[in-house]
């Protein structure tokens, strides 16, 4: 199905919903469209540990200059910035979504989706899945290699077995290669 048939059709289907329960009857279709999406969720600790880390030696560093007493509202104001950064990267958790034919994730603060056509290879290894992007032509004709997607366990605790059982199918349903290491 094309993306404006899908966006049509989760259209309709919310519009369905909203009548079936202001009749008190329950909805027959999923109003986002993604029923068959299994969202991975992972969590980050290595960057906000190392930001908290870099606020106590910050705060270490100011206090023990000689010129202490002339920033120390500055020095506290940095500190709390820097654990406020790691609260919220924190919270925010990294995912993989895997749709019937898409992959979504965030990548550099932005949502980042690839299609089957778009995926080279998957590799699954112990602890880690790699997933590889086929080259797109640039504006000269040259070929731009995307970066890979890379989910590890020890970096951001992933349940990689399931996600790998998961991109198994996927791979297989869109005939792209699957590597088990």
């Amino acid at each position: 199905m094309s993306r404006s048939w899908e966006r049509m059709v989760q259209k309709n289907s919310a519009q369905l919903n909203k009548q079936r329960k202001k009749q008190g009857k329950p909805s027959l279709y999923s109003s986002n469209g993604s029923a068959t999406a299994d969202v991975f969720k992972g969590r980050n600790f290595v960057l906000p540990i190392t930001l908290v880390a870099l606020a106590v030696i910050y705060l270490l560093l100011g206090m023990s200059s000689q010129q202490a007493a002339m920033n120390t509202s500055l020095n506290w104001i940095v500190v709390g910035l820097y654990v406020l950064l790691a609260i919220m990267i924190f919270l925010r958790r990294p995912f993989l979504k895997v749709d019937k034919n898409t992959l979504s994730t965030i990548k550099f603060n932005r949502d980042r989706r690839l299609t089957a056509d778009q995926i080279a290879k998957i590799k699954a290894g112990s602890g880690s899945i790699v997933i590889e992007m086929k080259g797109t032509k640039g504006k000269k004709g040259k070929e731009i290699k995307g970066g890979n997607w890379v989910f590890t366990r020890l970096i951001n605790r992933y349940d990689t077995e399931a996600m790998a059982e998961r991109l198994e199918r996927f791979a297989a349903s869109f005939n792209i290669p699957f590597e088990k290491q």
